[in-house]
């Protein structure tokens, strides 16, 4: 059949006799170039058998000025592995770039490729450049590959396991390998021809490893680029593109910058969770990666652990609450993994990576992450294999990354740790074989060369126990040549390479990566919308937790004289902590579009009189209050260890270690700002910006109410609007909070258990009345047997708790009993929600509060170990029995 071949021009030409009116130029005419000229083709176009494939010239000056004359282009098709006149139409011509054309312009050559029932692998068609204009250069040719077509793999319309079945089938060993190696980005953004000669299956962006300018255009256009080469190969296999959008798509600038996981697990909201996680899904594949390596599931057991913040708590069942988040990156069905608002989600770090010991570290300076978790097997799966049950069964995560870290099993004997990357009976055995795990392991960053022996040994030991993929940075020629050659001697059997490439295949199927392997960006417009950050600024305001709040100081009044100080107040690097634009994070203002604390203070409460002063420096004559933001030094992964060492490398460190010997207390510095402000003014609040529980010292009673901020992102105001009450204080500890370092490790549960504050612990500043009646509400529709009884002790509490105006109790001892009594008519009910639950429990809850406030010191002895055992007790549906403990602690005399 006759194709045309035509020729577009972007620059338009003024024509000879093409003007009915004069063309006047106002001002000095456009400097024109005075040096040489490039241009440059695309040097790789794909495109599929009977479409057309667009060849790019960019022309540009050496000195950035525009075009001096006419620059003229000649092309033509030469011979490659596509045959002229059957698959594509061989052509050839002239393009012309206009005198006076600006560096930088355009034109297009097209090459139209002809269509057939054949079954091709890829077939290739150069094309030559060459000019005639004097001081031009054409840098290069171009090649067009007409990705493979015609085969059942290539059929949106079969069953993704008879896909993968054929493109298996078809893959040499080499193709095969390739697919199980991911390499960093700036490890091939140099020669990105590696990535078809490697045949690799995938990218990722480590953290701040991002393209120049850090735009979601630049970004796209990165990993589009890439996504090219892959598509050249002879089987014109996708490539998957992965990044840490842990808390957002925190690698780019100008992304919704979300609480971190901490911060997100004090809400005890998970349909918000999920939200959260759509937005960062949206945001992140509408600049180009469609997999991301969250959410972390790990349970977080001792806080001076420097990746705690990740972690949504210490109870595994708070963990299990939120991994709705799974959902919100992937889509609660399967089939929507493939939309431009869905990404794939990688559950981390498998397993256990929150319960080492600490000093077991054997990285670096590291204290405790990457360490060892000696336990036994039945613990070991009761508080860290838990959550994957549900993550791979229930939300069916498509990707497990295993942890750094080691387990030592006490039923073997303490010392003779092995890492998780190499252990078989938990990757193969029991994820993959006991919970029918169906997608793929990816390692950790280098994470197999801390398994002991030589490369090969690594390589081997950790395929063999089931690591399917293989995050080698800036090691995949030799990752490559070392795997093809353990299986040429036998060492790796086929049968467990086919199994790895299998479940990675299966992946980018079901992502559509096959359909559409370039980047949609419809959705770039979205990102760090107001509709976005409204969702941010809900999640922080909600994550908010009140530990203290004597005289009932929060909320403030909006007009009130505030002195402000600390120097998280107005930085929002530092409120928005690790993982932010950079691997570490930086303690940078401005790092990030967003509203500090500051400005969260000043747009909630304009009416305010709002005196900033970072080091408590300024007078403070003529404040109600004063408002104290301190908390930590942005940190990420070992470099938070308690102990641990200080990172020096990012721009804003200038070589100097940040904190090292990081410590669960307040800096000398934040301490003295807290001490000079609270001394000075009679009503006090301080607010805690960190990724877990400081002690803050307050020997003489000056601080007034205590918030926890956790690391809220890039929509401070959230913080601001809990602290002036358009928001209610109702986040709770998803960490316990300790009374001093040395109590480390304590978490919910344990034998001996007197903390500063225990797990679930939360003030709340909402009305009771307004959650019981809105819960009544809820529940009064209902059918079911029990729910209807319920709404009856529910009606009773409403009539005869005495309620103030407020909204608090009044006769509390009809609201314990009657609340209570219907908690245990719910008790294992399937017709009430988790969150009806979580409602009805509240309004005990802040009995139970109050009464131990009341109390002071004379606090009911157990207070804090029945206050925790009830929120875990809520959490596992035990609803009865965490009614029981709370109203035990509300009803308690004295100790």
């Amino acid at each position: 059949m006759l194709v045309l071949t035509s020729v577009r021009r972007r620059v338009a030409a003024l024509c000879a006799g093409a003007l009915a009116v004069p063309l006047v130029l106002v001002g000095a005419p456009a400097a024109h170039a005075a040096g040489p000229v490039t241009v440059t083709p695309s040097a790789l176009v794909t495109a599929a058998e009977g479409g057309t494939a667009t060849v790019t010239l960019t022309a540009t000056t050496a000195d950035g000025t525009a075009l001096g004359p006419d620059v003229t282009v000649f092309f033509s098709t030469g011979t490659g592995t596509a045959t002229g006149g059957v698959d594509y139409t061989e052509t050839g011509g002239a393009v012309t770039f206009a005198a006076g054309a600006a560096s930088g312009a355009t034109q297009e050559v097209t090459v139209a490729l002809t269509a057939d029932d054949d079954a091709e692998t890829t077939e290739t068609v150069p094309l030559s450049f060459s000019t005639t204009t004097p001081d031009v250069t054409v840098a290069g040719g171009a090649t067009v590959a007409i990705q493979a077509n015609g085969f059942p793999y290539l059929d949106a319309d079969l069953p993704v396991a008879e896909r993968v079945d054929d493109l298996l089938g078809r893959m040499s060993l080499a193709e095969k390998v390739g697919q199980m190696t991911q390499a960093e980005r700036a490890n091939v953004a140099a020669t990105p021809g590696r990535v078809a000669s490697l045949g690799l299956g995938s990218l990722l962006s480590g953290g701040g490893s991002t393209p120049t300018p850090n735009t979601p255009e630049a970004w796209a256009d990165m990993v589009d680029g890439f996504q090219t080469q892959s598509l050249s190969t002879r089987l014109s296999i996708p490539l998957l593109y992965g990044v840490d959008s842990v808390h957002g798509h925190g690698n780019l600038v100008g992304a919704t910058v979300f609480p971190h996981n901490i911060g997100l697990g004090a809400m005890r909201d998970p349909a918000l969770v999920e939200e959260a996680a759509h937005v960062t899904a949206a945001e992140t594949r509408a600049t180009g990666p469609q997999w991301s390596f969250a959410p972390c599931i790990c349970v977080a057991r001792d806080l001076r652990w420097g990746r705690t913040y990740e972690s949504f708590g210490e109870d595994p069942a708070l963990v299990i609450l939120n991994e709705t988040a799974i959902d919100g990156l992937q889509g609660p069905r399967r089939s929507e993994l493939d939309q431009p608002d869905r990404v794939l989600a990688s559950v981390k770090h498998f397993a256990g990576d929150g319960g080492t010991e600490f000093g077991s570290s054997t990285t670096g300076e590291y204290t405790i992450d990457q360490g060892v978790a000696v336990t036994s097997r039945r613990d070991f799966e009761r508080l860290h294999l838990s959550p994957y049950v549900p993550a791979v069964r229930e939300y069916r995560a498509g990707t497990v990354m295993p942890s750094y870290s080691s387990v030592d099993w006490t039923e073997n004997g303490v010392g003779d740790p092995l890492k998780m990357h190499a252990h078989t009976e938990l990757i193969t055995g029991w994820l993959k074989e006991q919970q029918d795990f169906d997608g793929f392991v990816i390692s950790d960053y280098n994470a197999i060369e801390q398994i002991p022996g030589d490369y090969p040994t690594q390589v081997r030991t950790s395929v063999n126990a089931g690591v399917d993929m293989f995050m080698e940075p800036n090691t995949p020629d030799p990752f490559v040549a070392t795997l093809m050659g353990e299986v040429g001697a036998g060492r790796v059997p086929m049968a467990r390479i086919d199994d790895a490439v299998r479940r990675i295949l299966q992946q980018k199927l079901e992502l559509g990566l096959f359909e559409h392997p370039y980047t949609d960006r419809a959705g770039q417009a979205d990102i760090g919308s107001a509709e976005h950050r409204a969702v941010a600024r809900e999640a922080v305001a909600k994550s908010q937790v009140l530990l203290r709040n004597s005289g009932d100081v929060l909320p403030l009044a909006k007009d009130a004289s505030v002195y402000l100080a600390g120097r998280a107040a107005d930085n929002i690097g530092i409120q928005a902590g690790g993982w932010t634009v950079t691997w570490q994070g930086q303690p940078v203002k401005g790092l990030i579009p967003g509203t500090t604390i500051r400005a969260g203070i000043e747009e909630v409460a304009p009416d305010a009189q709002v005196t900033f002063s970072e080091d408590a420096s300024a007078p403070t004559d003529g404040a109600d209050v004063g408002v104290v933001v301190v908390g930590e030094t942005p940190y990420s992964e070992g470099y938070g260890d308690v102990g641990g060492p200080g990172w020096p490398w990012d721009p804003s460190d200038g070589g100097v270690p940040r904190e090292p010997d990081k410590q669960l207390t307040l800096t000398p510095g934040d301490q003295a700002v807290v001490d000079a402000v609270c001394s000075a003014i009679e009503t006090c609040v301080v607010l805690v910006v960190s990724g877990r529980p400081n002690v803050v010292a307050d020997p003489y009673g000056q601080v007034d109410a205590l918030v926890a901020s956790w690391l809220p992102g890039s929509e401070g105001a959230g913080v601001a609007d809990v602290l002036f009450g358009d928001a209610p204080f109702t986040g709770r500890l998803g960490q316990t909070w300790p009374r001093t370092q040395d109590q480390e490790p304590i978490n919910v549960g344990d034998a001996e258990y007197d903390p500063e504050l225990p797990f679930g612990w939360g003030l709340r500043t909402d009305s009771a009345l307004d959650r019981l009646e809105a819960l009544r509400a809820e529940l009064e529709s209902s059918r079911d047997r029990a729910v209807r009884r319920a709404v009856g002790d529910i009606d009773q509490a409403l009539a005869r708790g005495d309620w103030t105006g407020t909204g608090e109790v009044g006769n509390e001892r009809a609201v314990l009993r009657t609340l209570a009594r219907a908690a245990n008519r719910l008790d294992g009910s399937d017709a009430v929600t988790w969150q009806q639950m979580n409602t009805l429990t509240s309004v005990l809850r802040d009995l139970a509060q109050q009464r131990v406030v009341d109390a002071g010191t004379d606090a009911p002895e157990g207070w804090a170990a029945d206050l925790a055992d009830a929120e875990h007790a809520l959490l596992v549906g035990e609803y009865g029995f965490a009614a029981d403990l709370l109203v035990r602690v509300a009803s308690a005399r004295a100790s």
